[in-house]
């Protein structure tokens, strides 16, 4: 493979309408996709979405429960369309035009993901919110613990792992009830917008997860915008002290 440092990878040029990034195949070096290069103002159209969400999260124990079947229909589905020959082809051929990785290594990204939607089909999910109880002083009384959602909360991703990371992070937040935004790196964009839109194909509410493509200058904004509950981020020990 032909591996392009950060500064290549990509590039960003003036669009008809805003900017575009144009990524480089992995394989030959040649430009192979274009993105809109979402700016500073138009990532408030992102934190107006995230606002929307309640702290107590779009469902959780106590509301909303029948979400919990759904999101276990989602996991059944996917998993089954994963199985078939095309799609893991699909996918795996994706991430090597993106990532300098071997078949077996971009496959095994794919396979794995598939196994933690298997694990999750069905009532798998309702398990994950179990309540526990504690025995009062009085009889009778209970006392009775919930695991919550947080609300509007983001997942920003690395490129090595294009597919893996954030697939897992971002499932194991939508399974909870949080509102999400993916911010993944900007050279492995495309495989994680095709993941979503085959979750979109699978029945995944439309609205319960964003997707943002730029860069960590530009996203770093959006906390300025809005209240974020929390972030999970892989990455540098350098971008993660300033975050």
């Amino acid at each position: 493979f032909l591996f392009f440092k950060q500064k290549t990878a990509y590039e960003i040029l003036s669009g008809l309408v805003g900017s575009e990034m144009c990524i480089r195949d992995s394989m030959n070096g040649e430009f192979m996709l274009n993105f809109p290069f979402t700016n500073v103002e138009e990532l408030r159209m992102y934190a107006d979405s995230l606002s929307k969400c309640p702290k107590s999260g779009l469902h959780n124990p106590l509301r909303n429960t029948e979400r919990y079947n759904l999101y276990g229909s989602v996991c059944h589905k996917a998993a089954a369309l994963m199985h078939e020959k095309p799609v893991e082809d699909y996918f795996t051929k994706l991430i090597q035009r993106l990532v300098p990785k071997s078949d077996p290594q971009a496959r095994g990204e794919f396979k794995i993901v598939r196994t933690f939607l298997e694990n999750f089909a069905g009532d798998n999910i309702k398990y994950l919110a179990e309540s526990v109880e504690t025995p009062g002083d009085p009889d009778g009384q209970v006392g009775r613990s919930y695991r919550w959602p947080l609300g509007p909360v983001i997942v920003i991703s690395c490129f090595n792992f294009p597919l893996e990371i954030p697939a897992m992070q971002m499932l194991g937040a939508l399974f909870m009830g949080n509102k999400l935004l993916v911010k993944p790196d900007i050279k492995t964009t495309a495989v994680i917008e095709q993941f979503i839109r085959m979750l979109h194909y699978c029945g995944l509410p439309l609205t319960d997860c964003d997707m943002v493509h730029t860069n960590g200058a530009t996203f770093e904004n959006i906390y300025r915008m809005t209240d974020v509950r929390m972030t999970q981020f892989t990455g540098s020990s350098k971008v993660a002290v300033r975050l």
